[in-house]
């Protein structure tokens, strides 16, 4: 049995229920996409059913505003996907129709040559065949690729062997299949190499030490950081800033004041009541520490400092931000990051927590 039919073979008996495996529609496979990057199905499929209810067709995502976008995805993390989404939505809708080509998506904000060829391929059966992290590791056991796979030259030679598995008339199919293989059977860890439909065409598994492939890519070294965190409270709930909308990181989430007081150990200028200021605008008295968590983003180890903290203001705030008091409930409707709560969790409550009827304050930045 050639390889491309074992694949499929497998995959037929084998697949996973999935919601956007029971569906055509290019939107809603694209989304399922989108959410799927560098997170866990498991992880996934939660959101990816709210949103849906929420926005059942691209046409109401594209005229949702953004910010309600954002607070839906809270919790998936890595928010610039969720704008891009909201951005993408907006042209398809103004086009009318969905792209149907892998250059139509391509066209569109924040999508990139795997989620092109992943939507092309199974919503329009385009025979392309796709490149994510879990067909990287496949194939480069397959072929028992000793190059970096993200090279050029590496890349096309994995390129050429996921189109040689690629069946023409069951394309999408057979992307899947490869995706599938990679996060059921051919793990970095483990592989269940006996079960696998590509072993007897398997390099990798022939020298006995699949493990090795891809080979390790050099991993930059962490950075450790000490944060201040500053918690302001009054009758309402909890003081919170909007990032503006042009952050590199987590652009349009809302986050509790903080600095940062040193980076490897090394100790950045300022009091922290005026660094507050200098980034916040108002006047800080910054409490004694209440408690402190550790948080991980990538690379950087985050060690912070908790602290309560008062501020002197008349609701205005730095151009381009927003700020407001929000009790836990109106919590629930912001794109929030996680380290919101786990800080939240970790000061001390000394009474009732404020009444969930309490209505949120917002302030706005005034143009100077």
């Amino acid at each position: 049995m050639r390889q491309a039919e074992a694949l499929l073979t497998w995959f037929d008996q084998h697949r996973r229920d999935l919601p956007w495996r029971r569906t055509s529609d290019p939107y809603k496979i694209w989304l399922s996409e989108v959410m799927l990057q560098q997170t866990r199905v498991e992880t996934v499929l939660p959101f990816y059913n709210r949103f849906l209810e929420r926005f059942p067709a691209v046409e109401d995502l594209a005229r949702a505003e953004v910010e309600e976008v954002l607070a839906l995805w809270s919790g998936l993390g890595y928010y610039r996907r969720a704008r891009q989404l909201h951005a993408a939505a907006r042209k398809v809708a103004e086009a009318g129709t969905f792209p149907s080509t892998v250059e139509g998506l391509l066209a569109l904000p924040g999508i990139g040559a795997y989620t092109a060829a992943a939507v092309a391929s199974i919503a329009f059966g385009v025979a392309t065949p796709v490149m994510d992290g879990n067909v990287e590791r496949v194939l480069s056991r397959v072929l028992a690729l000793d190059e970096d796979p993200k090279s050029g030259a590496a890349r096309k030679k994995l390129l050429a062997k996921a189109a040689e598995l690629l069946d023409p008339a069951r394309p999408g199919d057979s992307n899947q299949a490869l995706m599938e293989l990679g996060a059921t059977l051919c793990s970095p860890r483990r592989p269940k190499c006996l079960l696998c439909p590509l072993l007897s065409g398997c390099r990798a598994a022939r020298e006995g030490d699949p493990e090795s492939y891809p080979i390790p890519k050099v991993k930059r070294d962490s950075e450790r950081h000490r944060l201040l965190v500053a918690v302001v409270e009054d009758d309402s709930g909890v003081l919170l800033f909007r990032r503006p909308d042009d952050s590199t990181l987590l652009a349009g989430t809302w986050e509790l004041p903080w600095i940062t007081r040193e980076r490897d150990g090394v100790p950045e200028p300022g009091e922290p009541g005026e660094v507050l200021a200098g980034r916040y605008g108002g006047r800080w008295t910054i409490g004694p520490r209440v408690g402190g968590v550790r948080h991980g983003i990538t690379y950087r180890d985050l060690e912070i400092d908790v602290h309560r903290a008062e501020l002197a203001w008349g609701g205005e705030v730095r151009e381009g931000m927003a700020a407001g008091f929000f009790d836990e409930a109106g919590r629930a409707n912001l794109p929030l990051s996680s380290l919101v709560g786990k800080v939240l969790a970790a000061v001390p409550r000394p009474g009732a927590t404020p009444s969930a009827e309490a209505p949120a304050r917002r302030f706005r930045s005034r143009r100077r």
